[in-house]
């Protein structure tokens, strides 16, 4: 189990999901911009933080992870609610 994600994770998931058409770009650029700036609709962070929810097992509400606006909220999003017993074992 991931004890947690980080920015790589998101672009992992972004990639393989919606693709990208330089992806070495892309991870620089996830630390900078927002989705939007970035070219991604709401339905492309929907899909990737779905992604990155199953993954981990997170219980993130669907309309938090479509407000998401930048990968980091995304990350910050998916580790708050990462189950307990995944936090505790990383201690």
């Amino acid at each position: 189990m991931v004890a947690k994600i980080g920015i790589k994770d998101v672009w992992a998931a972004l990639v393989e999901g919606s693709g990208a058409d330089d992806a070495n770009a892309l991870l620089a650029d996830l630390e900078s911009k927002s989705f939007d700036e970035l070219g991604y609709d709401s339905l492309a962070v929907l899909e990737t933080g779905l992604r990155l929810r199953r993954e981990t097992n997170a219980e993130v509400p669907d309309a938090q992870i479509a407000g998401a606006q930048t990968a980091q909220e995304l990350v910050d999003l998916i580790n708050l609610h990462l189950p307990k017993s995944t936090v505790e074992e990383t201690k």
